[in-house]
């Protein structure tokens, strides 16, 4: 399918709402949101009413919507970030592009504006290469091809299902790293997209994604939940998680993984020393986290984006779980999102 082909009635923009004026980040993304549909996820700890202006076409989700399709007593906890995943479960559409609340559409290195949502839907209608690596990148882009070299049995390339963008000014960096580097930011726009090689890891994060919801929709999922989590994107755990699981999957699928373009800009929040504090416990799981990643496989009878989820869960429970309860903790999360999951799907509409 090419981008021309995509229907905007395919697309669900979803966000999850951690502050409550939306005013500006409304207003900001304004030219390239209101064609689509929205579904603004509000965080179940967030007290104050959402300000959002009139002129789009959505539908809000609060924490009485949550209770009602998954209860309270769920494992699934959707507070913080993790209440995007919510937006994720009530879509009904093929494509889902999901972008934090702190970001605002970005510039390129001619001073125009991007359009992140239509970049991230090129990316996931071109085909991914990540059986052998292209090294001018994305080969299907205007103006690349494939070099010299490459096999021509594997030019056709795979579906890409997932398209991970970028940011501008304040990078995804951990705690650690922004607390030794307080002034950083990124001002440099690559102009690239590639896709990720087949087996191998990448941090996934959830800032400025896009994914095929039909493809791999129940592997993006809140399952790992820290003890001190915050809610700051640095605070956090669940979308490098749920992005190793979904690399998994896409690997075990024969599906592709692109990064690079879109960027958007991402503005400055919170207190990195302070955070330090939350993600540490993080930092220390993630070198327990990698190398099980890196060296888990799925039976071939896992043959659905939902069986390797189970079947990746069961292997976590066993694996990882008599290390440390948090481990034991996001497999049952895992199962139950696929029940949740397969639940809500079997409606015609969840609400």
């Amino acid at each position: 399918m090419s981008l021309a082909n995509i229907k905007d009635s395919e697309v669900d923009i979803v966000i999850g709402a951690l502050h409550s004026d939306l005013t500006s980040f409304m207003n900001e993304w304004r030219p390239i949101f209101s064609r689509f549909h929205l579904i603004i996820v509000k965080d179940p700890d967030l007290k104050e009413e959402l300000r959002i202006p009139e002129g789009f076409n959505l539908d809000v989700y609060s924490k009485s919507h949550i209770d009602q399709v998954v209860g309270s007593s769920s494992s699934i906890v959707f507070s913080g970030y993790s209440c995007r995943y919510f937006g994720f479960l009530v879509s009904r559409k093929k494509y889902i592009v999901s972008i934090d609340d702190d970001c605002i559409p970005a510039k390129d290195s001619k001073g125009f504006l991007i359009d992140a949502v239509a970049q991230h839907l090129a990316n996931l209608t071109t085909p991914a290469t990540p059986f052998f690596f292209n090294t001018l990148y994305d080969p299907y882009r205007e103006g690349a091809d494939f070099v010299r070299g490459y096999p021509f049995s594997l030019r056709s390339g795979v579906t890409c299902a997932l398209s991970c963008g970028l940011w501008l000014n304040l990078a995804d960096l951990d705690a650690p790293t922004q607390a030794l580097k307080p002034g950083q930011r990124n001002s440099q726009y690559v102009d690239a997209v590639m896709t990720i090689p087949s087996r191998a890891m990448m941090p996934i994060s959830g800032i400025n994604i896009a994914f095929d919801r039909e493809a791999v929709g129940p592997a993006l999922l809140p399952a790992l939940k820290l003890a001190g989590e915050g809610n700051l994107r640095w605070e956090t755990m669940e979308d490098i998680w749920s992005g190793m699981c979904v690399k998994v999957v896409c690997d075990h699928l024969g599906l592709g993984v692109k990064s690079g373009l879109p960027y958007v800009w991402r503005n400055d929040r919170g207190s990195a020393i302070e955070s330090l504090k939350k993600e540490w416990e993080g930092v220390k799981l993630t070198e327990e986290i990698v190398p099980f990643f890196q060296l888990v496989r799925l039976p071939q009878t896992a043959a659905t984006t939902e069986d390797c989820i189970l079947e990746m869960a069961t292997t976590v429970k066993q694996q990882l779980g008599p290390s440390n309860p948090v481990f034991t903790r996001a497999a049952e999360a895992m199962v139950e999102w696929v029940k949740l999951w397969k639940a809500v799907g079997s409606g015609s509409s969840p609400l």
